[in-house]
Parts: structure tokens; C-alpha cells; sequence
């Protein structure tokens, strides 16, 4: 019986082995829905359709009750009462508005029935009967403090006025029949909502049996399209939907504002197109449904492995922004449209609405609502909502070097020495599951990797680290004692009969962990002890893939909705926010396996990600291809990441799949070396492709890229201790960093990194030995070239950049900015921690400018307690004129550090020797010529003369100066005058 039921599993699972094993010519499109093949999307677009051609004839059939309206501490709160449109009734749907200190508002709307637990559920289902509103709990973790000072004017029974925010000159217009509001900023309405009258709550309603009865009057014929409310079906699975039709939808307008973006993950421009078929557009709305979508499309609004519904609306000196949390499949149309200035004017001079329309399958509505009015103020509000970006390990912004699979403990010990002998730098390596045995974690195959440990002392030596994959489907064998407790115990996700669920992924039958569940959290931290996970040390760190969840024979590559979780919420409710929890257990995991004493800051990367994933590791964007589409698309996707607040991120340097060409792989190292979070990884049927196995000429260029990464990274990692308190990105588009220039708005091949000033603009396609970068407008501050110091203007145009593939990427510094960076070529960033600094000093127009310095131990928590060093470089001059010979320019450091604490003190001994070895001044003044020192002083130390060097520019470059080793310790206050 065994043999025969193995038998029938096995004939199952090859068809989807060999989909997952065999490269494709693309992505199955088959295997996923389109909006017509998905009821909710189908109802809501149709809704939509209905209303617009209604026209001036259509009334939303949603008021709220003015008896019910009340404004007390900081919230308005109501009910909704919706017209069911066969005039059977009505339904009540609780309204509560808060305003947030922050100046953030939320809106929630709820269905009294299903919040009482008043409805009756079909087939015997144990789900919950309440529109899940636990999302919060995983995702919301500050920020919710209600501001109890907003001010109320009602003016008449249909409209309420609330005014709120830190300056209350932000307002809540709620127009009572039909049901909207307007969020206004001084006056001027910035975000409309239900202006279309597109807002749907599906209610809940028994299911009517339309057959006749024997004896019995035939019921009445429904007025509306039930097809898609009950049963539905796809791939093979069908969904018992017991709860019956519960989508909500609403349509969100920004008048005035042409752009908008977020909502990753996507592949497609950073500026989101239209979805409803314009030419040149797409005819899907964007989708977020976290898929495993392998070899994905390009341009294409489809699903992929994450969710971030935040959208933000920009125009000249203008963001505003919506959060919709809610974690079931959601869908978003997007429309423009221009209306002008008046009749004659033939469009020249109008302004463009944005209009959104947004509808998840189940769930609360629930949205905030933020007014910005900046890109910062935006992405603050959201930070403090949901969790600023984790701070990282310093050895995580180095260079990983992955592929699937390194197939012995020796194979990754020859790896290592062959990029020493090579003089390339990394920091990690990873395996893939082929180190386990018979693909069951928390084991090693014992014939491959025999001494996990020994082979960890080796990377170690050299300040390496080692990263394995353990995904969230847990083998069904017999004897393997983890799958044993987790059925025991209770511990993974159940079927639609309550039972445990059974599924097909990379080690055949297969059942997941809940980690909803506590139980199942407290179980997952166990199991990752050093005594429970031998071969292990604190140096291993973690890779969660898979964790959207991946299913290989359920639908959609995925779970079934009706699967239930923790508490009976069904799967369907918590679908995209599912990989968080799962990350969020692994993290938990890596903390507990420390002496709490002694915790360090866990790595985890993640491919299936929410809002709020940025608090637990890193991200990368899936399984793309060798191609040089997929590159091109790295840069937009990874933008759109580090704006919704993820800035650890990064795509698979050469691509997963395929093998690239000699060209590609080194464009491709030389833009991964500007990615927050950088990688190479390679498809296990893909030639082995370690920088140092290339041809000469191009091993060298990609050597060259590494040692870049690696001199910069002061700079990243200051960057990330900005994301870490500002929520501020590591990586920055246009758009983010010159608000007011329309030329930038759309540009997503080109970018900042963090405060730095560095303008990246990498090749991007094949054959390509120059680019032209766009310059901002900047009357102050040039451009210069990071390895040649030649001077652009900022202008407001491109300029053309040679970029031989033997070469760099073209990088630009932006006058007025002060760059940290070491100078000394190392094997890895753990072997660089006292090595001395170099400033980078990029002048502008007026002689000045400004950076930042963030220095901890790189991997504990005691920066929390004040362990750190944190400064700022400035730079002044009394005068910029070139013909001035009496310059009384200065470079100050000061202390950042609000408040010192004795772990100040100690980690200021450690660091007591690291010193600054070099200072560049780009943009030298020509008063400076003829000189030859400059005066030093130090806090407790004697003034002194230092010599400098001047160097006039030509042909177009810059003057620059070099004051060789000033001598001043990096952690003290200081003063170069010149």
C-alpha cells in the first residue's frame, strides 16, 4: 500500500520537479490569474465600469449616518450604512478615522455582522468569521499615538471637517451621502477618496439554492452576477470560499500629480504606468500576490515574490502618499488623466489626476493616509509606522558569493583560497540545499560536508562568514525528528478540514510551519541552538526562501486559500504577509541561539517580503535571468524598494538562470557593486562563474568593481545607519533627491547613494562603451568625476561619459559633500575594522561642504547603548574667489553623539588608534597654490603643520589638494585649517 501510494505521489511531483529544474523559455503564464480569471478583481473592475458609465447618474450607495458621527480624542468614529442595491436592506460598516500625532491619518472600515460573528459559514468550515484585522500586530509597530488636538467643524449634516497635524493645516473633509473624503494640505486638496463612487464592501449573504425545489416555488433570480461569489476554480484546485464574497475596493484620486510609485514588487518602471490599456501601456492592473514566479517578465505589472502596498504621489515640491494594510491578493488600477487650464489651451498648461483604484480579496479596509509634503516627510511617517531598516552587520554590505550548490565543505574551502590568490574580497559564501541530507534542515550531508565546523574555522580565519538556506517546508520522512515534533505538536499550517497540510516542494511531500502560531515560534528559535543544530557556529547566518509559500502542486505555485492558520484565520487573509512571519521567526531564532548578554545582529535574506520586512534583514528580487533586460531592471526594481522603506536590497549579480556572457557578468559586477545588498548566485545547471575564472582583462575589471565596494564602504554603511533612524533609502532615484526638477521625475537608470552624493549611472546595455547622465539644475554644486575629478555643471542636461568595460562604473560627486572611504585593499571588511580613513572632500561653488561618519563594532547591539562614533565633517571658506589669497578655509569634525554613555567611552578606547590618513579636497581653491601646510589641532593634542599638496587642474578637471596624514583620530574633535 506504501509503495503503491509513494508511487502515485512521485507521478505527481516530477511534472513539477521538472518545471523548477529545467530551464523554461519564461515564465508559465498559465499558472497564474489574470484579473479576468479572479472573481473579486472581475467584480471590483466591473464595479468601476459600472460607475463610470453611469456618469453623473451614478450615486454610491454608501452614507454615512450624521446620528452616528462623533470626534473625541484624536478619532472620528461612525457607521457606514450601505444600500444593498436590491433594496433588501441595508448593512452597518463601523468608520473609525484616526488622526496620528505624526500627521498621519487612518481610515478602517469594518462589517458589523462578520465583527459580531453574526453570519453562518458554508461546508462545516472552522475559519473565523471576522474580516482579519491581526495584520497590524505583524507589521504596525509605532506611531499610532493619537493627536489629541484636533480641531472638529461640522457645516452642515452631509460634511465634517477635521483639521489635524503638527501645524493642523492638514484636513479631513468627510462628505456624509455619499460617503468621501478629501485629505486637503493649506487648503488644497491632495488626496480624494471614493470621489468616483467606487467604494465596495462586500457583505456578507447566505448562499440562495436558484434550482427549484420539488413542491416549492421557484426562488427569485438574483439581480447581480453571483458566478464568482461562491466555489471557484483554477489550476486544478477549487476554493471552498466559506465565507462567501468579502472583497473590499475603493478608488484613491491625486489631483494634480502625474507620477506615482511603489507598490514593489514589480518588474517594471519605477514610474507606475497605466492599467487599463492606453497605448503603450499595460491592460492588468498591478498585482500583489507573492508568487513564485520564476524567470519573470520584464515590464509587466504581474505578481511577484513581495508585497509593499505603499504608494506615493509626486509633483514639482510635492509627495503624498497611501499605506493599504491589508495582507490578502490585492489588485490596483491605475488611470491619468489631464485636464487643462481651460478650452483653448489644447492641453498646454493642465494638470494630471492619478486615479487609483485599489480592492483586496478579503479583509478591513484599512488605509493611511500621508501628506508629506516631502519624499522624507513620507517616508519617515511610514518608518515610524512599521519599522525603520535593520541596521546590518558590517559584514553584510560586503560581497556574498552564492551559487546552488557548492557541493563539498572542500569545494567551498578551494573557493575561498582561489579568491585570495586571485586578491578579489569577499565576505560570504553560501550553500543552497544540497548541503543538507536528503534536503531535511537542520542536518549535513554527512558524505559532502563532514566537518561543517572545520570548514567554518577556515572561512574564519580569513573574517568570512557563511550563509545556508532553510526554508519553511519541513520534509515528510520517517525518522527525521523535526518533522516528527512539528506533527506532533501541532505546529504547521492545516488544510481547509483542519487537518495538517500536505504539499510538493524541493524535498517532495512536504508539510509548513505556522509561524503564526506562538507555539511554533518558541519550537523554530529551539531548533536552531548550537546543541540542536550541530555544525553550526555564530558566524552562521540564514537564508529563508521559498516563503511566500512556495507549493509546487498547489495553485498558483502556491498554498490554497482555504488552508487555515493559527487561530483558524484562513490563508487567504494573510497570504502576503505569511514570508514576514516566517523571517521574523528565523530572526528570533538567530537572537536566541546567543547568550543574551553577547546577541548579535542576525543576517537573514528573504525572497517573500511586507511591509515591515525591513526591520528583520535583507531582500532580493527572485530568480531573474542572465539576460540584459533583467539588469536593466535591477535598477528600477531595487529603487522601488529602498522608497517603500526596504533599502536592503539587491537582484542576483549574472542572473540565476543562464549563463552570461563575458560582457554581461562584468557589467553586471560593475553595477551590483552600487546594489545596498550584493550577490552573485547561479542556477545549479549554470557554469561555475567566480570572478576570478573569467578571461583576463575582464577578471581584472570585475576585481576593480569589488575593490570599489569595498574602499566605499564607510560610506554604505553610514548610509544604512541613516535608513536605520530616518527610514531615509540607501539608494535614491531622481525624483527623491531633487524634488523640484520635472526632468527627473520618470528617471529610474541612474541614482544617488544615501547622503553621500555619488550619481551612479551604470551600463546597462550590451555593447555600450558610454552614457549620458543626466545633471539636476544646481547652481552651486558641480559634478565631479569620482576618479578623474573633470567638472560638469549641473545644468539641467546630460553630459556623455566614457565608460570602457575595462574601466569603472561612471560615478559623479556632487559639490558640497564630504565622502568617508579606506583606501587599503583587504580580503575581507572584517580585516579592514582599524585600518584608517580617507575624506573625500567635493566642494561646491561657495567652497563648502558637508558628510557624515557612523562607526560601530559592526555586529552587537551595544550601538543601542551608545557604543559608537557618529561625526560630521565640515568644510568652510571665508572665500571661494579664485583670486582671494587670504583663504581662511577650515575642516571641522564634531561629535553627532547625543548622549555618551560609559559604552561610549569603552568602544572610544577601542578605536583610539584609527585615524584619518589622507584628506582630498577636490575643487581646491586656487588660493591655496604656493602653499605647502596646513595647521592641525586636536582634542588634547598640540597644534601642528601638516604638509599639503595643491594640484592645478586642466582640461577640464578640477584643482585638487591632499593633506597626507593629518594624524587626527577618527572618534575626536578636530580642526585642518588651510
Amino acid at each position: 500500500m506504501f509503495a503503491s501510494r509513494a508511487g502515485a505521489y512521485l507521478a505527481l511531483f516530477i511534472p513539477f520537479l521538472l518545471t523548477f529544474l529545467n530551464l523554461v523559455d519564461g515564465v508559465k503564464h498559465e499558472n497564474f490569474k489574470t484579473c479576468d480569471q479572479s472573481g473579486f478583481c472581475t467584480r471590483n473592475r466591473g464595479y468601476a465600469d459600472k460607475a463610470a458609465a453611469s456618469g453623473s447618474s451614478w450615486t454610491s450607495p454608501y452614507q454615512l449616518d450624521s446620528k452616528t458621527v462623533s470626534v473625541k480624542n484624536g478619532q472620528l468614529t461612525g457607521v457606514i450604512i450601505k444600500t444593498i442595491d436590491s433594496g433588501s436592506g441595508t448593512v452597518r460598516l463601523p468608520l473609525v478615522i484616526s488622526f496620528l500625532d505624526s500627521g498621519v491619518a487612518r481610515v478602517t472600515v469594518d462589517e458589523e455582522k462578520r465583527q459580531k460573528g453574526e453570519i453562518e459559514l458554508r461546508h462545516g468550515s472552522p475559519a473565523r468569521k471576522e474580516r482579519y484585522s491581526g495584520v497590524q500586530d505583524w507589521v504596525i509597530v509605532g506611531g499610532l499615538t493619537l493627536d489629541q488636538n484636533v480641531a472638529e467643524r461640522t457645516t452642515d449634516q452631509d460634511e465634517t471637517i477635521v483639521s489635524y497635524g503638527p501645524k493642523k493645516n492638514f484636513q479631513a473633509v468627510i462628505k456624509h451621502a455619499p460617503f468621501s473624503i478629501d485629505f486637503r494640505r493649506d487648503e488644497e486638496t491632495q488626496i480624494k477618496f471614493n470621489s468616483k463612487g467606487w467604494l465596495s464592501m462586500e457583505h456578507w449573504r447566505p448562499k440562495v439554492d436558484r434550482e427549484p425545489k420539488e413542491g416549492e416555488p421557484a426562488p427569485p433570480e438574483s439581480t447581480e452576477d453571483e458566478s464568482t461569489w461562491w466555489e471557484e476554480s483554477f489550476g486544478g484546485n477549487t476554493d471552498t470560499k466559506p465565507k462567501g464574497p468579502e472583497s473590499v475596493g475603493l478608488d484613491i484620486t491625486f489631483p494634480g500629480y502625474e507620477h506615482v510609485y511603489g507598490i514593489p514588487e514589480h518588474a517594471g518602471p519605477l514610474s507606475l504606468k497605466q492599467t487599463r490599456g492606453s497605448s503603450g501601456q499595460y491592460d492588468q492592473p498591478y498585482r500583489l500576490y507573492n508568487s513564485d514566479v520564476f524567470e519573470y517578465e520584464m515590464d509587466t505589472p504581474m505578481t511577484l515574490y513581495g508585497a509593499i502596498p505603499l504608494m506615493q504621489a509626486h509633483r514639482k515640491d510635492s509627495t503624498v502618499g497611501v499605506f493599504w494594510l491589508n495582507a490578502a491578493e490585492t489588485w490596483i488600477d491605475i488611470v491619468k488623466s489631464k485636464t487643462s487650464s481651460n478650452p483653448l489651451s489644447l492641453g498646454i498648461g493642465g494638470t494630471t489626476d492619478t486615479q487609483t483604484h485599489w480592492f483586496s480579496e478579503s479583509g478591513l479596509l484599512d488605509v493611511f493616509v500621508f501628506l508629506g509634503p516631502t519624499p522624507k516627510n513620507i517616508i519617515q511617517d511610514y518608518s515610524e509606522l512599521t519599522g525603520y531598516s535593520q541596521l546590518p552587520q558590517h559584514f553584510a554590505l560586503g560581497y556574498h558569493q552564492c551559487r546552488w550548490n557548492y557541493v563539498t565543505d572542500e569545494d567551498v574551502k578551494d573557493v575561498d583560497r582561489k579568491f585570495d590568490k586571485a586578491k578579489i574580497p569577499y565576505d560570504v559564501i553560501w550553500l543552497d540545499i544540497e548541503y543538507t541530507e536528503g534536503k531535511k534542515y537542520f542536518t549535513w550531508d554527512k558524505d559532502n560536508f563532514p566537518d561543517p565546523l572545520g570548514m567554518q574555522k577556515h572561512l574564519d580565519s580569513h573574517g568570512r562568514k557563511l550563509v545556508i538556506i532553510v526554508d519553511p517546508h519541513i520534509k515528510n520522512e520517517g525518522n527525521y525528528p523535526v518533522v516528527d515534533a512539528l506533527k506532533s505538536q501541532n505546529l504547521g499550517i492545516n488544510n481547509k478540514e483542519n487537518n495538517i497540510f500536505e504539499g510538493w516542494c524541493w524535498p517532495g511531500s512536504s508539510y509548513w510551519i505556522d509561524a503564526f502560531n506562538p507555539a511554533a515560534l518558541a519550537w523554530w528559535k529551539s531548533l536552531f541552538a548550537y546543541s540542536n543544530f550541530p555544525g553550526t557556529t555564530p558566524n552562521t547566518f540564514l537564508w529563508n526562501d521559498m516563503n511566500e509559500p512556495s507549493v509546487f502542486n498547489g495553485p498558483e505555485t502556491t498554498m490554497p486559500k482555504d488552508n487555515l492558520h493559527f487561530d483558524n484565520w484562513e490563508h487567504r487573509d494573510v497570504h502576503n504577509v505569511n514570508g514576514l512571519t516566517f523571517v521574523n521567526a528565523t530572526y528570533e531564532a538567530l537572537l536566541a541561539r546567543d547568550d543574551p548578554k553577547h546577541q548579535r545582529r542576525p543576517f537573514v535574506l528573504t525572497r517573500s517580503f511586507y511591509a515591515g520586512s525591513q526591520r528583520q534583514g535583507a531582500m532580493w528580487t527572485g530568480d531573474n535571468l542572465a539576460s540584459w533586460d533583467h539588469l536593466e531592471a535591477s535598477i528600477p526594481m531595487i529603487l522601488n524598494q529602498n522608497i517603500a522603506g526596504f533599502s536592503f536590497s539587491g537582484a542576483d549579480v549574472g542572473g540565476f538562470f543562464g549563463n552570461p556572457s563575458k560582457e554581461l557578468q562584468t557589467r553586471w559586477f560593475q553595477a551590483g557593486a552600487f546594489y545596498p545588498f550584493f550577490r552573485a548566485h547561479a542556477h545549479i545547471d549554470s557554469r561555475r562563474r567566480e570572478p576570478y575564472l573569467e578571461a583576463s582583462g575582464y577578471v581584472e575589471s570585475i576585481a576593480q568593481a569589488l575593490r570599489l565596494r569595498y574602499s566605499l564602504l564607510p560610506a554604505w554603511y553610514t548610509s544604512f545607519h541613516t535608513a536605520h533612524t530616518t527610514g531615509e533609502p540607501v539608494m535614491r532615484p531622481m525624483w527623491y533627491v531633487h524634488p523640484s526638477d520635472e526632468a527627473g521625475f520618470a528617471l529610474d537608470d541612474q541614482f544617488y547613494v544615501g547622503d553621500t552624493g555619488l550619481l551612479v549611472k551604470p551600463v546597462l546595455k550590451e555593447g555600450v562603451t558610454s552614457v549620458d547622465i543626466y545633471l539636476p539644475p544646481t547652481s552651486n554644486a558641480p559634478y565631479y568625476d569620482y576618479f578623474t575629478f573633470e567638472t560638469y555643471a549641473g545644468s539641467g542636461k546630460t553630459v556623455h561619459l566614457d565608460a570602457p568595460l575595462q574601466g569603472h562604473t561612471p560615478v559623479l560627486m556632487q559639490g558640497g559633500h564630504i565622502l568617508p572611504r579606506k583606501e587599503r585593499p583587504r580580503k575581507s571588511s572584517a580585516l579592514m575594522k582599524f585600518d584608517p580613513y580617507t575624506l573625500v572632500i567635493a566642494l561646491d561653488n561657495a567652497g563648502r561642504a558637508e558628510g557624515e561618519l557612523y562607526i560601530d563594532d559592526g555586529e552587537s547591539f551595544e550601538y543601542q547603548k551608545g557604543a559608537y562614533i557618529y561625526r560630521r565633517f565640515t568644510f568652510s571658506s571665508s572665500s571661494a574667489d579664485d583670486n582671494n589669497k587670504e583663504d581662511h578655509s577650515s575642516l571641522v569634525s564634531a561629535d553627532l553623539h547625543t548622549a555618551p554613555t560609559k559604552q561610549t567611552t569603552a568602544f572610544l578606547k577601542t578605536m583610539k588608534d584609527v585615524r584619518v590618513e589622507k584628506i582630498v579636497v577636490v575643487g581646491a581653491l586656487k588660493a591655496w597654490e604656493g602653499k605647502t601646510e596646513v595647521v592641525v589641532t586636536e582634542e588634547g593634542e598640540k597644534e601642528r603643520q601638516v604638509a599639503l599638496q595643491w594640484n592645478g587642474g586642466d582640461r577640464g578637471k578640477a584643482a585638487w589638494a591632499v593633506v597626507r596624514d593629518p594624524g587626527v583620530r577618527v572618534g575626536r574633535g578636530w580642526k585642518v585649517k588651510f
